[in-house]
């Protein structure tokens, strides 16, 4: 996934900070090279512009909805395969459903706003009087109808196979629905390498490829919460965002001296080294708060 790290800042707002990848050039430099329906190279600039500002619109509904259900929002990120919004929702099925949907349902509601530029376009005329104008507002409007059915495929971490993840969370249970998301995803790829073969296209590979990764890491991470649901809980304590109880065990790792130690037991000081750490990490999603806050009163 793309990082801060070889990426440049373009502009914050409403407290989330969008950057850019230095890749995302060297594509816009080949995609708008290659297109032959304009009489101008500029008009290919304009539509991978706005097939990027329609990603950014996606990835901000994320943003927005996670915040709105009290997760933590932090950076968009865009690079050559779209757009990667950082965020962590509570670890609920129906707050991860809402920040997940979010996203589509943007794209949703773009289509009657371009299907009406596209018809005053075509009463116009500018099919005959104005053809790259014409042609560019079709364009938009069939790239956020493709980037729609693309994101909403059930195949794992793609938007479909995220929200399959979080409706299967309320029957079968956290680690269960990543696992089987994560194999749904793996039956996707196959197709999606399949296509990409067909159709010679080395774009639809390298985001065959990139799936694969991630189904990946989703099948390793549905294992170690699989693992981690069978370790006993302490009692007296919760976390103070998903309100589960910290599990039993030398599990936190002191980021001194590398040692593994219980932090609730010995009140978030590293036994080894000495060291104090102000706040405990849970294990279950991540967040880091005071065990004065994990105490249950």
């Amino acid at each position: 996934m793309p990082t801060r790290r070889g990426s440049f800042r373009l502009f914050r707002l409403a407290g989330i900070t969008v950057y850019i990848h230095w890749a995302w050039f060297l594509a816009f430099v080949y995609l708008a090279s290659r297109s032959q329906q304009y009489s101008h190279y500029g008009w290919n600039a304009l539509e991978i512009l706005a097939l990027f500002a329609i990603v950014l619109t996606h990835e901000f509904g994320h943003q927005l909805a996670c915040r709105s259900v009290g997760g933590q929002t932090n950076d968009i990120i865009l690079w050559p395969l779209g757009g990667v919004a950082y965020v962590t929702p509570p670890q609920r099925p129906g707050a991860l459903l809402w920040s997940i949907a979010a996203g589509p349902l943007v794209n949703v509601a773009l289509i009657p706003v371009l299907s009406l530029l596209a018809s005053a376009a075509s009463h116009l005329g500018w099919n005959d009087t104005q053809p790259d104008a014409y042609t560019f507002i079709n364009n938009v409007w069939l790239i956020n109808l493709v980037l729609l059915v693309f994101n909403m495929l059930p195949v794992y971490p793609l938007d479909g196979g995220q929200i399959l993840r979080s409706l299967l969370w309320f029957v079968v249970g956290r680690a269960n629905s990543l696992l089987a998301a994560s194999i749904i995803g793996f039956i996707g790829v196959a197709a999606l390498i399949g296509l990409a073969i067909l159709m010679q296209s080395l774009w639809q590979g390298i985001m065959a490829v990139f799936i694969l990764m991630n189904c990946w890491s989703g099948l390793n991470q549905a294992r170690a919460l699989a693992k981690l649901a069978r370790i006993p809980r302490r009692e007296g304590f919760a976390c103070p965002s998903c309100k589960t109880a910290p599990p039993l065990g030398a599990l936190w790792r002191c980021g001194k001296c590398g040692n593994g130690f219980d932090t609730f037991l010995t009140s978030g000081i590293c036994p080894q080294c000495g060291t104090q750490f102000t706040a405990t990490q849970c294990l279950d999603c991540g967040i880091s708060r005071t065990i004065a806050e994990w105490i249950l009163r």
